[in-house]
């Protein structure tokens, strides 16, 4: 249960992040005279901020997790992320172990992208949630599996 808290306490901070830089957007282009609701403006609106999110989020969490071992999520719940030897993981490790917020990239496609992206990202959690479950000893997901981390209670 504590993954899970820390995971949504990154999400919540995410996403008013990701809502900052949309209305941005959407300003940008209403100001800018863009069509109406399915005119350019709002495919460049999409596009942009499906690659902007998933490019925060993958950011966020391989970069605090390879410099610090921890997200802002992870700090509050006391956890932190190993590698294979023990220390924080690698670079690569990390944006292995979060490649699946990537899923957030489909929201490009016109109309049914945003429903693509949330339902890969849902399956992408729901898989990690069993295989930590199913692994009483480690905890570790199939993300952890196969980027070779593990996250361990601290303090």
């Amino acid at each position: 249960m504590d993954r899970f808290v820390a995971r949504l306490i990154d999400h919540v901070l995410l996403f008013a992040v990701n809502m900052v830089l949309v209305v941005f957007l959407i300003v940008g282009v209403v100001m800018n005279g863009s069509g109406g609701l399915m005119g350019r403006g709002n495919f460049f609106t999409n596009v942009v901020s499906s690659v902007l999110a998933a490019a925060i989020y993958l950011a966020y969490f391989a970069y605090l997790e390879s410099t610090r071992g921890q997200t802002i999520g992870k700090m509050v719940m006391k956890l932190e992320t190993r590698g294979q030897d023990g220390g924080r993981p690698s670079m690569e490790q990390a944006i292995r172990r979060n490649i699946w917020v990537a899923f957030g990239l489909l929201g490009v496609i016109p109309i049914i992208g945003g429903v693509l992206a949330g339902l890969g990202q849902l399956v992408a959690m729901i898989l990690i949630a069993v295989g930590i479950s199913g692994d009483a000893v480690a905890r570790r997901g199939w993300h952890d599996k196969f980027a070779g981390t593990q996250v361990v209670k601290i303090g």
